[in-house]
């Protein structure tokens, strides 16, 4: 919605959002906003019947004394014993919506009145702003051609926004905020890009490109004959088919200072840049959209851009990038093929649909063999079957280590991404048993199909390493417009979850 957003010292306000909360006859100004309300304007503004105080409920007010801004919106935000960081979020998100519309370039936040008496610290609150707007600035303008401006039409203006804040605890979480926002739409766009641009090779570009402007980052890719020497054979079998050959790109970032002792934590994501479903193939309109199978490799991308910009912990992080396209031709893997992955297990092929699964393997015996990883968690859009259990509300998490457990269901809680723990038990692992090989890609049986996912790959992970997987297939397209998000657009899910996971290791 917005050209950019940057994070402002101190400037002149077009427009001032200010925070009011329930009242007993529609919204009550606090203590700030009577400060600034020098001819009434606001306290007329709380009178009427859209000025309610609860969360995101907008009403604006002109001052013609005083002068806080030209324009001021008074902003719902609830209960103050009730606020959350996910409040604030959407909240503000609304108001960032108006300011969208109303093209107001300088934008002060004075979110003061609803933070007193508030849990919540007025940093976290301030990052959760940034967030807002920060997410809000993703657009896909790039993709727009000359018939945008024929027959009187024309690419839609935005506007470059200053945001500031009198509080400097929140000031500094909107700055904080901002750079997520901007880690997770460098996810956003590159799931937005169609697979004839975005192949293994443009993918490996971007994180060259990541190691170029950080030097704590460095990047490895590993393709063709190093592919099969590290007998990475899920990649090679699954990317054969295509001309776009596959790749396993290791991005690592070095901290400065590292924490003694400190292990990596390694971040696994499955990046299937266009999923055909290959010889099983996928029929109607099932393919399209299918440009978003490479997106837990995309959030895994921008998490590492959040690591080296933002977060900077003080012990290596490593990512692998599954990268893949599943396509057709005489070359394909086929169902009834057996396959040999680098740990000796062996894998009947049932489903060439069934394809994240087997690149995710490669990657997680490499972490496991080569990374001496503290903990692994990967991210895919594995299953449709997450999307039944849990729609696009949660993420699908199986996690049996209750420290990583913990630590991801808590940043969870500070980004709003949310996620659900689902099982993992032995019967399931029994349900992928093969009469021929040792497991099944897939088991035609649908019973407990997301929980399937999980269970294949599980064989591929050594018992004692802590290990996370989220199926992020619900939740990484917006299915409506609600908060910082627009619907069937990317939401960049996972990104700012694991940044904030991070940051509290």
């Amino acid at each position: 919605m917005f050209k950019s957003v940057k994070a402002a010292r101190s400037q002149t306000a077009d427009a001032l959002i200010l925070a009011v909360t329930p009242g007993r006859n529609g919204a009550a100004l606090g203590p700030r906003a009577k400060e600034l309300d020098a001819d009434g304007a606001l306290a007329a503004a709380c009178k009427r019947a859209e000025c309610t105080g609860k969360p995101g409920a907008i009403a604006e007010a002109f001052p013609t004394a005083g002068k806080p801004a030209k324009r001021v919106i008074l902003l719902g935000m609830g209960d103050a014993k009730a606020l959350t960081a996910d409040t604030v979020r959407n909240a503000v998100a609304a108001a960032a919506r108006r300011i969208a519309n109303t093209g107001d370039s300088k934008v002060h936040l004075d979110l003061a009145d609803a933070l007193n008496g508030a849990d919540l610290d007025p940093a976290r609150a301030g990052q959760a702003a940034g967030e807002a707007f920060g997410l809000l600035a993703f657009n896909l303008d790039s993709f727009k051609g000359t018939a945008a401006e024929q027959n009187g039409g024309a690419k839609k203006p935005r506007t470059a926004v200053s945001l500031h804040s009198p509080d400097g605890a929140f000031a500094t979480g909107m700055k904080r905020g901002l750079g997520l926002a901007e880690s997770a739409n460098v996810s956003r766009m590159l799931s937005a890009t169609p697979a004839n641009i975005a192949t293994n090779d443009y993918i490996a570009a971007q994180a060259r490109k990541l190691a170029r402007e950080f030097d704590s980052i460095t990047v490895t890719v590993l393709k063709g004959e190093a592919l099969k020497k590290e007998k990475l054979e899920g990649l090679i079998n699954v990317g054969k088919a295509s001309e776009n050959k596959p790749c396993l790109i290791r991005i690592a970032y070095k901290p400065g200072r590292a924490k003694k002792g400190a292990t990596p934590v390694v971040l696994v994501g499955k990046t299937i840049m266009y999923d055909s479903g290959g010889l099983s193939i996928k029929t109607g309109g099932s393919m399209r959209g299918m440009k978003g199978d490479k997106d837990g490799g995309c959030a895994v991308l921008g998490a590492m851009h959040a690591v080296a910009s933002v977060i900077k912990p003080n012990r290596p992080v490593v990512a692998l990038l599954a990268c893949a396209e599943n396509s057709i031709s005489d070359e394909a893997y086929r169902p009834d093929d057996i396959l040999t992955f680098r740990n000796g297990v062996t894998v009947e092929v049932t489903n060439t649909d069934a394809e994240g699964r087997l690149v995710l393997a490669d990657a997680l015996c490499y972490a496991c063999d080569k990374e001496k990883p503290g903990a692994i968690i990967d991210m895919a859009t594995l299953t449709g079957g997450v999307v039944t259990a849990l729609g696009a509300t949660y993420c699908g998490m199986w996690c049996d280590d209750d420290d990583l457990r913990g630590r991801i269901e808590c940043a969870a809680s500070a980004t709003g991404e949310r996620v659900w723990r689902l099982p993992h038990h032995q019967e399931y692992r029994d349900m992928m048993k093969s009469d021929i090989a040792d497991i099944l890609n897939s088991n035609p049986n649908r019973k407990a199909h997301p929980i399937q996912g999980a269970a294949f790959l599980s064989f591929f992970v050594k018992p004692n390493i802590p290990w996370c997987h989220l199926d992020i297939a619900g939740t990484h397209i917006a299915d409506s417009d609600s908060g910082p998000f627009a619907r069937a657009l990317p939401t960049g899910f996972g990104v700012r979850l694991i940044a904030e996971m991070l940051a509290q290791a």
